[in-house]
């Protein structure tokens, strides 16, 4: 499937806004005034690690727990939705509600005795909260399919492997999207409490400005975050409406 001139317009604006946001993130004596400005009483207005090293450390997190709770919700969706998994899928369900039910810090007070303090018990942590989405919607589209099209795909002769690659998935990619954007985005937001366990990041400032009563770094840390949020949104967005029935039927036509 090639890609539609329409999603190659939609990258634009988030591109734009990802290059901005680096030069900004890059370039700490644009912030330092307007941070003045805004509290003028303040010694401290800036975190002192690098702004782009601490959007490094909070993708790496990001990327890494998103891959793992995207590929276990989509691995598990399908698994309760086949014949030889329907009789789990109220367990796994309910599972994957306990693990986001369960707050992230609980979840890190569980795990550092075992993985120690850092990277490992944050991943594991975003890794579970960010399950239940991608679960709920690969569930949720799978189920939805129409009986009429898995008889087509039996009756053209397809395996229940092919049938779920060659047609279920495809036809239930926008809805299984969705609950990917969903999880990759609170995720970027909620990676702010790796800090606490002393994964860096873009909590890293909001925690030390808490700690010390410094807002404005408190505020460096929430725009920064809320910045890369609405980013990655946008990209996932993009994304989203790109494997959208429509917009796959107009690239093939556009082929």
């Amino acid at each position: 499937m090639k890609v539609s001139r329409e999603t190659l317009r939609g990258l634009a604006w988030p591109s734009a806004a990802l290059a901005a946001y680096l030069a900004l993130v890059a370039s700490p004596g644009l912030w330092e005034p307007a941070l003045r400005w805004l509290f003028p009483a303040e010694g401290r207005v800036l975190f002192q690690d690098p702004a782009l090293e601490l959007v490094g450390e909070h993708l790496a997190l990001v990327a890494l727990s998103a891959a793992l709770s995207v590929s276990a919700g989509l691995a598990l969706g399908v698994y309760v939705t086949r014949p030889s998994g329907e009789d789990l899928l109220g367990v796994v369900t309910d599972l994957a509600n306990l693990g986001q039910t369960f707050p992230p810090v609980a979840v890190f007070t569980l795990a550092v005795p075992v993985l120690g303090f850092g990277f490992e018990p944050t991943v594991l942590a975003l890794a579970l909260y960010g399950v239940l989405p991608v679960l709920r919607n690969t569930i949720t589209g799978l189920r939805a399919l129409p009986p009429d099209v898995l008889e087509s795909a039996r009756g053209m002769g397809l395996s229940p492997a092919q049938a779920l690659r060659r047609v279920e998935l495809p036809l239930a990619a926008p809805v299984i999207m969705t609950g990917v954007r969903v999880s990759v985005t609170v995720t970027v937001a909620t990676a702010t409490v790796g800090a606490i366990a002393g994964a860096g990041g873009l909590g890293a400032p909001i925690i030390s400005g808490l700690a010390n009563a410094d807002p404005a770094v408190t505020l460096q840390g929430g725009l920064l975050t809320a910045g890369l949020a609405l980013i990655v949104d946008a990209f996932l967005g993009v994304a989203e409406r790109a494997v959208s029935p429509r917009a796959v039927v107009a690239a093939d036509a556009a082929a």
